[in-house]
């Protein structure tokens, strides 16, 4: 008689790799919503225009907690380098009472230990892999995001 266990793993395997499968797929009224882009989307276009940036120097109010700051200002020609990095020239401990920009967070000042350092981390320099400006540009795709006070907000209420 023959073991029914590695008959059964085959058949569970079978069943998930093709749901898998089918999830990447997607079936009808599953597909992911298309991006703007040329029909067919092999023809080639010339890039559309680079956005105007909102320099208007306003805090934007985070969406989440420890939401990396949004750059509320021009950074066209900003260096950034192994040399150099013109952010720190405003927004580093020692220039912020000159410059009145906010200062990095102390965050930036620590290793991947937790041990506090003299200088801006290594890991921390490279301000743009988190720190974004903000354009003018729509939306590619329709946004459902609700903030998570939103979400509280009638919590407290039926309280």
């Amino acid at each position: 008689m023959r073991n029914p266990i590695p008959v059964a793993v085959a058949a569970f395997l079978s069943c998930l790799s093709t749901g898998a499968l089918l999830a990447q797929v997607g079936g009808p009224g599953r597909d992911a919503p298309r991006l703007k882009g040329p029909e067919p989307f092999t023809r080639e276009t010339p890039a559309p225009p680079m956005q105007r940036q909102i320099t208007d120097d306003v805090r934007r109010r985070r969406n989440y907690p420890d939401q990396p700051p949004l750059i509320p200002h021009s950074i066209e020609g900003y260096a950034l380098d192994l040399n150099a990095n013109k952010c720190l020239s405003c927004h580093s401990r020692k220039f912020t009472e000159q410059s009145q920009a906010p200062m990095i967070s102390v965050t930036h000042y620590q290793d991947r230990d937790g041990n506090f350092l003299g200088g801006v981390s290594a890991r921390r320099y490279a301000c743009l892999a988190c720190h974004v400006p903000q354009t003018a540009a729509p939306p590619l795709v329709e946004n459902t995001f609700t903030d998570m006070d939103a979400l509280t907000v009638p919590e407290r209420r039926s309280r």
